[in-house]
């Protein structure tokens, strides 16, 4: 419901440009990792003790799983063309008894995508206890076409028995929904990603199966497998250490898959992997916000008056900006700061710091307090854009005091940090975003409490009637955009705020990245880094895994269902704008699907896999999606880019408003719209 305006590309792009003609030169001094080399063999590693080392299945009679062993390795032949496929995969892991998962990533130097000549330290990537739940899955088939795959629009296809794609939860052995695709993001049809695409975020810690078969080429012939896959599947002889060292591990797989009804003698393909525990992707910013809240007031930080301006423009009594000391986390407050951990391996503060709080007083704040709303900027902006168009009117016409902090992380400041990593291909450095919007969200909660606390007691905030700001009401939470996305993330972590919209939002980045306008100036700059395409589409799941930890992907289902420790659950209102060129509504049927909640109708689209319909007014959390007459959406992963970008238009519709304003007050959400919500 916030315009992502293209000039903050501007910077970044500027910022590439000048980067990418620049020579790093000796960044190989920077690497942290040189002792490893494309070597295929690798010890054994197991998750216990004791294992086979028959080629016979060790399942006893008692029904428990094998002991199961993986050999850890730098590359993996199974697809000889790209050494960090397939991904992920547990032969990219070891052992780890100190973690919840049993597991530790262990991706290699050798495995890392290579930009502008540096290979990445991938230390970082390595403290996951299993690989991200929003994985997208990537192998490389050359000569594919996604003939017969499921697709976004067929999703219901993937669970059927001759689905050509499988993802299996090992523990239930039940499949899980997804769709199949080429990477279309770019023009080399010789290195297209061959990529499975989850519905759903996987459950955390636990295994999976990925599978591949009946994928043919552009003359309908069938893919051969590699021939490690082959020895594999046919039991057949190699001269590859690999191959042998797991041959007792794929008489596991290949028996689950057949359980399945999945022979594997029609096999092109097939890996299992892990995912990461809950506690890898939330435990940073709980702590932070527990630890972190617990060394202010309980009515907020302390802080001084930066400026204040009166009437500065019709709705608007008073613009106030604040300047409010919190706990630092990060061994820096600036941008490319670093989260500072403690004995524990927790988040340690290292002192106190300053960020700003922008405050929009209403006019009608004087007659009546006003409820806090807390407001969620869009792309890579600032807390500036509390004071745009429609938002302004909404609050007038409302009696909302609305407020902002800069999501640091991916805030104006970032821009260059952020284009460095990646011009640079010092992608070892991607967590630096990742913590510093940790820190952001401390600091959006202590905002909170210092608005409803010490801000409705300062004397600049009292009229004839008392505060401005009223401090009984339960205040809620509005964002667009990029304040959509991570909207989620503050409403999983807030401890505070009960109800929140979340204007056209989605999850996770590594799938709205290629479907985003605001991201093609992006990859076009940094297209002459990664010349090897593969190399790009991997770094893209590589930085998920960083960003689980500060996106939703590692919060949304904490919001509504299963609330995090110590937080109450949430009511949410997601709103979406179909054909939206900044933020593909496939990420908000993600988004919706993992928060748990319906569409409400009558609606557009009411056949959505995973996301049941209900009737109106509704108590409680739900989608609604407008429809604004546009073409079809692309199913590649490519931006939809036919006619006016709905994205900003919402704000520009009343009844849409409406909806929001009844929603924040009462936690009923009804659609105003006269039958679906769409142009007519």
């Amino acid at each position: 419901m916030v315009v992502l305006r293209p000039r903050v590309w501007i910077p970044l792009c500027s910022c590439l440009l000048a980067l990418a003609c620049s020579d790093d030169g000796g960044g190989e001094d920077e690497i942290g990792d040189q002792g490893t080399s494309t070597e295929t063999g690798g010890e054994t590693e197991s998750g216990s003790e004791s294992e086979s080392e028959s080629g016979e299945d060790t399942e006893t009679d008692t029904g428990e799983e094998p002991e199961l062993a993986w050999p850890t390795l730098e590359c993996d032949p199974l697809v000889p063309d790209y050494c960090g496929f397939p991904y992920p995969s547990n032969v990219f892991s070891i052992a780890d008894e100190d973690s919840p998962t049993g597991r530790r990533a262990a991706l290699s130097s050798a495995g890392m995508p290579v930009g502008a000549g540096y290979v990445p330290d991938p230390a970082s990537f390595n403290q996951s206890d299993g690989f991200s739940p929003s994985a997208a899955l990537l192998s490389f088939l050359p000569g594919a076409t996604v003939t017969g795959l499921p697709t976004p629009l067929t999703i219901a296809d993937s669970l059927t028995l001759d689905s050509p794609t499988v993802l299996l939860d090992v523990e239930t052995g039940e499949r899980v929904p997804h769709w199949s695709e080429l990477d279309m993001s770019h023009d080399d049809d010789d290195r297209r990603a061959f990529i499975i695409r989850p519905a759903v975020r996987l459950d955390p810690e636990r295994r999976y199966i990925a599978a591949i078969r009946g994928v043919v080429d552009s003359g309908g012939e069938l893919l051969e497998p590699s021939e490690a896959f082959a020895a594999l599947r046919d039991d057949t002889a190699s001269d590859e250490p690999s191959v042998d060292a797991r041959r007792d591990l794929y008489v596991d797989i290949f028996g689950h898959l057949e359980d399945a009804g999945i022979p594997r003698e029609d096999l092109q393909l097939a890996w299992d992997f892990s995912t990461a525990s809950d506690a890898n992707l939330t435990e940073r910013a709980l702590h932070m916000r527990d630890e972190g809240l617990g060394l202010i007031d309980p009515d907020g930080p302390d802080y001084e008056i930066a400026y204040v301006e009166y009437d500065p423009e019709p709705g608007v009594a008073m613009r106030v900006e604040v300047d409010m000391s919190v706990p630092l986390y990060l061994d820096d407050p600036g941008a490319g700061g670093r989260l500072n951990f403690g004995d524990d391996g927790l988040p340690e503060p290292t002192g106190m710091a300053t960020y700003p709080v922008l405050i929009n007083v209403p006019s009608g704040a004087a007659d009546a307090p006003a409820v806090p709303c807390a407001f969620g900027h869009g792309l890579l902006g600032s807390r500036e854009s509390v004071n745009g168009g429609y938002l302004v009117d909404f609050a007038a016409e409302a009696n909302v005091l609305m407020f902002a902090t800069d999501w640091i992380g991916m805030a104006e400041d970032d821009v260059s940090n952020i284009g460095n990593i990646l011009a640079t291909g010092h992608i070892d450095d991607f967590h630096t975003v990742a913590d510093r919007l940790q820190q952001g969200f401390l600091n959006a909660f202590a905002a909170m409490r210092l608005v409803r606390g010490k801000l409705a007691e300062d004397p600049i905030f009292q009229g004839e009637n008392g505060s401005y700001i009223d401090s009984e009401t339960d205040p809620w939470y509005f964002g667009g955009s990029q304040g959509g996305i991570f909207g989620s993330s503050y409403m999983a972590l807030s401890p505070d705020v009960m109800r929140g919209v979340l204007g056209v939002p989605g999850q996770p980045y590594n799938l709205l990245l290629n479907r985003s306008i605001d991201f093609t100036e992006f990859f076009a700059l940094i297209d002459a880094a990664y010349p090897d395409k593969l190399g790009l589409r991997y770094l893209i799941e590589l930085l998920q895994i960083e960003w689980d930890r500060a996106e939703p992907s590692g919060y949304s289902r904490h919001v509504v269902l299963d609330p995090l420790e110590g937080t109450p659950a949430k009511q949410v209102l997601s709103l979406l704008a179909i054909g939206d060129h900044q933020v593909t509504t496939l990420g908000g049927h993600m988004m919706a699907r993992e928060l748990g909640i319906p569409q409400l109708s009558p609606a557009n689209r009411p056949d959505l896999y995973g996301i049941d319909v209900v009737d109106g007014p509704y108590e409680g959390s739900v989608m609604i999606e407008y429809d604004f007459g546009l073409p079809a959406e692309p199913i590649e992963n490519v931006p939809m880019t036919e006619g006016d970008d709905p994205h900003g238009a919402l704000g520009d519709v009343p009844v849409a408003l409406m909806t929001v304003e009844q929603f924040l007050r009462t936690g009923v959400v009804e659609s105003f719209c006269d039958g679906v919500c769409d142009p007519d």
